[in-house]
């Protein structure tokens, strides 16, 4: 259940995929490692007590490099507590929500958003 919360936290829909996903945060580091047409990869850093704005992502997976405590609210749903483990691996599909990192360390994910195919 907590994997599936931590999941939450980093989806979007795809029709808000333009939509920079941090943008919001000014207070979350975010670095674009890799942009194409299949994928965008970041890497996300969340110090203790940064909140989030309502964000969305595609579906997509996420890797935490380091282990925290964050809290999770979806759109419509109360707000969930998750203790992220280092070395996690998780695949997730696209939602809208906000968090907050309510531990004591700073929290590092990379976050890989899975492009919706193009139409032709």
């Amino acid at each position: 259940m907590n994997t599936l919360l931590f999941g939450l936290f980093l989806i979007q829909s795809t029709s808000l995929y333009a939509q920079d996903p941090m943008k919001a945060a000014s207070n979350v580091y975010k670095k674009i490692l890799l942009d194409n047409d299949k994928v965008r990869v970041m890497e996300v850093v969340f110090a203790p007590g940064v909140t989030t704005a309502w964000h969305s992502h595609p579906n997509h997976s996420v890797y935490a490099l380091t282990s925290g405590k964050i809290q999770i609210t979806d759109k419509g749903k109360p707000a969930a507590t998750i203790d992220v483990k280092m070395g996690t691996a998780l695949y997730l599909p696209a939602v809208t929500h906000m968090a907050k990192n309510i531990g004591t360390t700073t929290l590092k994910l990379i976050v890989t958003e899975i492009k919706p195919a193009k139409k032709m």
